[in-house]
């Protein structure tokens, strides 16, 4: 009998020894919110504009209405010649298309621009720029988000306003009136490549077209290309070009134009 009861008392301390090593383990197993909180680094204070579409704090100005220091001619890097006036900047044909002095790589960026009310033309030729997002070259060379008269003017629909020149179509037509301020808010991931100049990372760009949605996070097959199949070309920083198109309707506008640098 004692024996019995000695073999039993062995067993149940055996058990009581197992279940507590079991519950200690699940007491230490059990996860609890602070394991998943982060505290450092602790973002940079950015104080946003107290108007709205104004530059935030950490905004680089490229155009404040004032002059056009900040933009040069993309054929000799002179200058630019484009008009300013009540604020606004006007397309200069003659003088030909003008991109940044700074050069970026991946940036948030707001443009605002103005069809003429009295424009004339079709299709393409009916209030044409462009935003080259990344100017890799002389020429139309780089990757274009297309300005365009878009309010009932009808032209194939990868290069209507909102659409990545040639390779990507605007979820929808978010076009306003010609003779009114349109806004382009932009998110730009540049490409990175190999030191073989093979590429490495595909560009992505997401573009709100006054304030609504037209491409998300689109995965970019190359630089923009009149004419053929788009293709990267290696590139490290590039400035941001303005087009002057050589349609022959009105020249179009813009104004309040600012970048912020992404790391």
């Amino acid at each position: 009998m004692k024996s019995l009861s000695s073999k039993f008392l062995a067993l149940a301390f055996v058990s009581f020894v197992v279940t507590a090593a079991y519950a200690q383990q699940d007491v230490q197993a059990k996860p609890k919110p602070e394991d998943t909180e982060i505290w450092q680094p602790v973002p940079a204070v950015v104080t946003p504009a107290a108007e709205c579409n104004a530059p935030p704090s950490d905004a680089i100005v490229l155009f404040d209405g004032k002059n056009v220091d900040e933009w040069v001619n993309v054929k000799d890097k002179q200058p630019a010649l484009w008009d300013v006036h009540d604020g606004v900047m006007t397309v200069n044909k003659v003088g030909g298309s003008i991109e940044t002095k700074r050069r970026f790589k991946d940036y948030q960026l707001h443009v605002e621009y103005k069809i003429p009310a009295s424009i004339t033309g079709s299709g393409q030729g009916r209030g044409n720029s462009g935003v080259f997002l990344a100017s890799t070259g002389l020429g139309d060379d780089g990757y274009e988000l297309q300005v365009l008269d878009g309010y009932n003017n009808p032209t194939y629909v990868n290069g209507m306003a909102g659409s990545i020149y040639k390779e990507s179509i605007p979820l929808v037509n978010a076009s306003r009136k010609p003779g009114e301020w349109q806004t382009y808010d932009v998110a730009w991931t540049a490409p990175t490549f190999n030191d073989d100049g093979s590429l490495k990372t595909p560009a992505y760009v997401t573009v709100f077209f006054n304030g609504i949605l037209v491409q998300n996070h689109f995965e970019l097959k190359g630089q923009t290309l009149y004419i053929g199949k788009p293709f990267y070309k290696k590139y490290d920083t590039a400035p941001i070009k303005l087009q002057a198109h050589g349609d022959k309707s009105e020249p179009m506008s813009y104004r309040n134009i600012w970048a912020r640098e992404l790391p």
